[in-house]
């Protein structure tokens, strides 16, 4: 009995430390959110550029770039876009007037006088001012959006950004779910990358959780719906884009929850839908083997998405959300 207090009492000295810590995490993030949308805020009213749409853009190239967390602004330029093609200087990072004489993008966003690649706030305002260039108004930014980052992927996952912004007044979206609810029975286990024969040779892109024809399936994430509808291989099927920019994939859904649509904001426990067996035939198809959630994510990284293993965070959120409920 000695033995197992010590132990106890060793778990207790341990535990608060990491607990401490990651409180602070929380809160120093939470933080440089609100140091962050009072930039945006700024620089919005100073262009006219929705807080939410630059706020999207920084928060896109963050996760492009896999900028570190601690970054204000992650908005990157390079040197001869932001000193002008022609000029002699491509260093020259501190005068506007030459930069403008080169054609050169970069302007000067805190009013000191000097137009630095290197200043944070200089950058987001060369940006915001960049997308000025065609006109208010939300069709206008999603041109400039598109002249900007040429990719229509981009201008689709910055407003989708912006729409999620929006709705919670906030950058600062943090918190996962476990994608089945705990009343119900459910098993998965690792098998991303396993061989699939339906519709050609393949591999498995996700878990498949198996759980009661109907369960409810839950939102992961803070996020927007980008995708809802058939599909052949994941029969009733939903796409979430989070904050981070990972596609979070729900697949062989029974139906869906009432009020979700594509562009509906979700957040972390929603019910989105329910346990089915659909897929693998022509829309309507079900019942070609047993009842489960294939879930899978996804990574943008600008160029491309590609898909990971989601089996070990699977395993973080249910042990998160288990712990929630002692």
């Amino acid at each position: 009995m000695r033995h197992l207090s010590r132990l106890l009492c060793l778990l207790t000295i341990c535990f608060i430390p990491f607990a401490s810590l990651a409180n602070a995490k929380q809160a120093g993030t939470a933080s440089l959110a609100k140091e962050r949308k009072a930039l945006y805020l700024k620089t919005s009213a100073l262009t006219g550029i929705p807080w939410t749409i630059l706020a999207g853009c920084d928060q896109y190239e963050r996760n492009i770039h896999r900028s570190k967390s601690t970054s204000l602004i992650s908005i990157k330029m390079d040197k001869k876009v932001w000193a002008g093609p022609l000029n002699p200087n491509q260093n020259d990072d501190d005068h506007p007037l030459t930069i403008a004489l080169f054609n050169g993008k970069g302007k000067d966003g805190n009013g000191d006088g000097k137009a630095r690649l290197s200043d944070q706030e200089d950058r987001l305002f060369t940006l915001a001012d960049a997308l000025t260039k065609s006109g208010p108004g939300w069709q206008n930014n999603q041109i400039a959006l598109w002249n900007y980052y040429h990719r229509g992927k981009a201008v689709e996952i910055i407003s989708e950004f912006s729409r999620l912004f929006d709705h919670f007044n906030t950058t600062h979206l943090v918190g996962h779910a476990f994608p089945v609810s705990f009343d119900r029975r459910f098993d998965y286990k690792s098998s991303w990358g396993a061989g699939r024969g339906w519709g050609g040779r393949r591999i498995h892109e996700g878990t498949d959780i198996f759980a009661d024809y109907g369960a409810p399936v839950r939102a992961t994430s803070y996020g927007v719906i980008e995708l809802i509808g058939w599909n052949k291989y994941g029969g009733w099927r939903i796409g979430i884009r989070d904050p981070e920019g990972l596609y979070h994939y729900y697949a062989h859904l029974n139906g869906y929850a009432p009020h979700i649509h594509q562009g509906t904001v979700t957040k972390p426990g929603q019910v989105i839908g329910y346990v089915g067996s659909s897929g693998y035939g022509p829309k309507g198809t079900q019942g070609k083997f047993p009842p489960h959630l294939h879930y899978g994510i996804y990574r943008d990284n600008g160029k491309m998405e590609f898909s990971f293993d989601p089996y070990p965070l699977l395993r973080l959120w249910e042990a998160r959300d288990r712990a929630k409920l002692r």
